[in-house]
């Protein structure tokens, strides 16, 4: 039995208690993140960050092994990052991730037998739920085909309506309006109930009221404005320190998402090994080595190290990609993040590689690095979130002001059925 947290010692007693914030908690491999966020009309505010290191025990590619461990860790970035803002913050979203999350888009049909009879709730709510039941099953039967455990339970971790038409016509909300088919387009993202059960246990824990999980690659893929372009498109690569995930988005729409077990620890192994030294020590020869900060005998030996592992890395991200076939032609634009995204072998390997010879591109893509400042709808007041590694934490920030604000009747509607479908 997990030791419950006394949370007031957790906190300053001068900090007040606010209902307009929402704290961000971003579990990762490597560091945990706890961002105090601020929901404003134009933007989303950021009060006060909080930064803790894991230990290498903590997490496994993505994944918590140690939920104590990690719970201790979640109580000091929480309270770093509340006394910083000067306010006490309960509502969370909280990401998840893993090789074992599947982040699926579903097209689907309905054919209405009375086509001048209005759209009403319920009929929604049934065309729906079909959809979502139907969505569960096909992703639980290729869970037990990738793990070889047929009775691996999985729960829906989120779900959000990327588009509707009605007889060719697109819809925002289909209620009230006529006609024969009904044309929807889902997203959800599903998890294995041991993941998704652990980060219940860990915002119990701290006391936290959980207002979602969010699947980390469709929010970061849900974030970024493309200048002059209505329905943007685009291949976002976040590699952490465990995994490396994968959001494509064509015309607007979240194609799907793909994980896989390659992170920045791969490389800092790798450089431990070739120098026979810590972790620890590695890591920051990892980092000196990203910020070209090693003298030129140091670095060139890094560099060699790295070779073979980014080249496993990279075939990774091919293999991906070769997945999502449902696709005729892939977005020429690929966006990287990440903390390890900061090696420099990781965009030359994007960049050089002979995409059109393996992949359905119509043009080479051009690779970019996310930052911060590119990211709308965002104020960070703490300029305290400057690097690629902190743009995760920053699209899950954007995500939870559409859970604190004025809720649209389709989200409403999603929230009901995915609580459904979670029982």
């Amino acid at each position: 039995m997990l030791r419950k947290l006394n949370m007031i010692s957790l906190f300053k007693r001068e900090n007040k208690e606010t209902k307009n914030h929402f704290l961000v908690l971003d579990i990762g491999t490597d560091v945990v993140k706890a961002l105090i966020c601020d929901p404003q009309p134009d933007a989303v505010v950021i009060r006060g960050v909080g930064r803790v290191h894991q230990g290498f025990s903590s997490m496994q590619s993505g994944v918590v092994i140690d939920i104590g461990s990690v719970v201790e860790t979640c109580a000091k970035a929480i309270k770093e990052a509340q006394e910083a803002a000067g306010v006490k913050v309960t509502d969370t979203i909280m990401s998840i991730g893993g090789e074992l999350v599947k982040g699926l888009t579903h097209r689907s049909t309905y054919e209405r037998k009375e086509a001048q009879v209005k759209i009403d709730l319920q009929e929604l709510k049934n065309i729906i739920q079909k959809m979502q039941w139907k969505s569960f099953e096909e992703t639980r039967n290729k869970l037990a085909f990738e793990t070889g455990y047929s009775a691996v339970e999985i729960k829906l971790v989120n779900a959000a309506i990327i588009d509707v038409l009605i007889d060719g016509f697109h819809v925002d909300n289909p209620i009230g309006f006529q006609g024969k088919e009904v044309d929807i387009t889902i997203f959800n993202s599903f998890a294995p109930l041991v993941h998704y059960g652990a980060l219940q246990t860990i915002a119990s824990e701290l006391d936290l009221n959980l207002m979602t999980i969010c699947c980390e690659p469709y929010s970061l893929s849900r974030v970024l404005e493309v200048k002059e372009q209505k329905n943007p498109s685009g291949i976002f690569i976040d590699i952490g320190a465990g995994t490396t995930s994968i959001a494509v988005v064509s015309s607007g729409v979240v194609e799907g998402v793909k994980m896989f077990n390659i992170g920045g620890r791969s490389f800092t192994k790798r450089i431990a090994s070739v120098l026979n030294i810590s972790l620890d020590e590695a890591d920051e020869i990892k980092a000196a080595y990203s910020h070209q900060k090693l003298e030129k005998h140091s670095e060139k030996i890094v560099k060699d190290a790295l070779v073979d592992d980014v080249d496993v890395w990279l075939s990774g991200v091919i293999f991906s990609l070769t997945e999502f076939t449902n696709i005729e032609v892939l977005p020429p634009q690929i966006y990287i993040c990440g903390g390890s995204s900061h090696l420099p072998e990781i965009k030359k390997a994007l960049q050089n590689h002979d995409w059109e010879s393996s992949l359905p591109f119509s043009k080479q893509p051009q690779v970019s690095m996310m930052q911060p400042s590119s990211l709308p709808g965002i104020k960070d007041a703490t300029r305290s979130l400057t690097g690629p590694e902190d743009v995760t934490p920053l699209a899950l920030a954007k995500m939870g002001q559409e859970f604190i604000g004025e809720e649209h009747i389709m989200m409403k509607l999603m929230k009901k059925i995915v609580r459904l479908v979670q029982v």
